[in-house]
């Protein structure tokens, strides 16, 4: 028996037993899911059904039971054992035990007054009331069936001044038609004018960063949205959006978007662990605040490795069972420091084979395309840098085909 299943099992004894009194809703599984769980579960968010009260979440129990059990819910896939993250929504110690406590011994109400404060949601966000949206100048529209070529949506910001951004969100009208949504700055000066500002893609949370960390908008610069729209059998209108809150004085460090990915992929038909590497080096020093992995639906796991110039290296992110409906950033705890000449090794591993339900096609060989039926092995990773220094875009820029 597993240390995790022994910890429940002598909980759930205790319980039974009558030596402590079972849990209740209010006073103990209602702060748990106030921190892992309203984030989307509440009214406009990715979720289907809201846990904001007793109500709401008592219908729920027994699937919650099975959710939390099997590791389903909440969503978190990063192994445990490589980085500590500030946005980890897997239970901590004791708190699965808790809710299948309470769900087994009959998910009783107990006493209103043991609730918690309610927490203070913005209607519409997952960040705090932001200064400023933009969003595309008009709805598009969505047909029920076809395939639909990437959108690129210009919106200009009026800027007449750099402005720091701190925090930011994307967010669709319509989640069900949208594959994803990037916004990246264009300054008028080429491709090497534009840089990833914000994106949204299923299980992503808002760009979030240290106190201090902010990326930079260019006075008179134009937002771009790249908009890959899928159908799904019924027609859809979407207006996307993206929030902003300034930072309110000039910050420390400036956050920019890398990546290591490996354009040259090729799978062959019916493999079920093909492997590909890519990666990248550091040309100055960085601190490494955040990752997410992006494949499509033949993705089965990916790893970050750092490998430093004095030749030693650690996993600093391994997603063990990849999912291309769940595709968060990871933003670690505490900032990475990597020297220059530190190398961030991404290694992904791809099932083609008829053993993946997910596959549209184990006779295909799969080649990089932006459909989900083709394929992509991208590892982003956010780095800070001393803000006004020359880094930024001209040695770490992302380019703007994204997924």
């Amino acid at each position: 028996m597993t240390r995790s299943l022994s910890l429940l099992a002598c909980t759930l004894t205790t319980f039974v037993n009558g030596a402590t009194p079972a849990p209740t809703f209010h006073k103990d599984v209602e702060p748990i899911l106030q921190n892992r769980c309203q984030g989307c579960h509440r009214p406009g968010e990715a979720a289907p059904i809201a846990f904001l009260s007793y109500n709401e979440v008592r219908p729920w129990a027994k699937a919650i039971r099975g959710a939390v059990l099997t590791g389903k819910m909440p969503p978190w896939q990063a192994d445990p054992r490589h980085g500590k993250f500030v946005n980890d929504l897997s239970l901590g110690p004791g708190e699965k035990e808790t809710i299948i406590a309470w769900i087994d011994a009959g998910a009783h109400e107990g006493n209103p007054a043991d609730a918690p404060k309610p927490r203070a949601w913005v209607e519409g966000w997952r960040i705090p009331k932001p200064d400023v949206v933009f969003e595309m100048p008009e709805e598009f529209s969505v047909p029920a069936n076809g395939v639909i070529n990437y959108q690129y949506i210009p919106v200009p910001t009026h800027f007449t001044e750099d402005k720091w951004v701190e925090l930011m969100e994307v967010r669709p009208s319509d989640r069900g038609v949208v594959h994803h949504a990037i916004v990246v700055t264009d300054n008028g000066s080429g491709f090497r004018g534009q840089e990833y500002l914000a994106g949204y893609a299923p299980g992503m949370a808002p760009q979030m960063w240290k106190p201090g960390q902010a990326r930079l908008i260019k006075a008179g610069s134009n937002l771009v949205f790249q908009m890959h729209y899928t159908t799904n059998g019924k027609p859809a209108r979407d207006r996307t959006k993206i929030g902003m809150i300034f930072s309110k004085k000039p910050p420390a460090q400036q956050i920019v978007a890398m990546q290591a990915a490996a354009h040259w992929l090729q799978i062959p038909p019916g493999d079920a662990n093909y492997r590909l590497d890519a990666s990248t080096t550091m040309r100055e020093n960085v601190e490494l605040v955040g990752m997410r992995a992006h494949m499509h639906l033949r993705g089965k796991s990916m790893i970050f490795r750092a490998v430093y110039p004095n030749g030693e290296s650690e996993i600093l992110l391994d997603v063990p069972k990849y999912d291309f409906n769940w595709q968060p950033y990871y933003y670690l705890e505490t900032p990475k420091a990597l020297p220059r000449g530190t190398r961030i090794d991404v290694s992904a591993v791809f099932d083609n084979s008829v053993n993946n339900p997910f596959n549209p096609n184990p006779a295909a060989t799969v080649f990089w395309g932006p459909q989900s039926w083709d394929e992509m092995m991208i590892g982003w990773f956010d780095v800070a840098v001393n803000a006004g220094s020359t880094i930024g875009h001209a040695l770490y820029g992302a380019p703007v085909e994204l997924h």
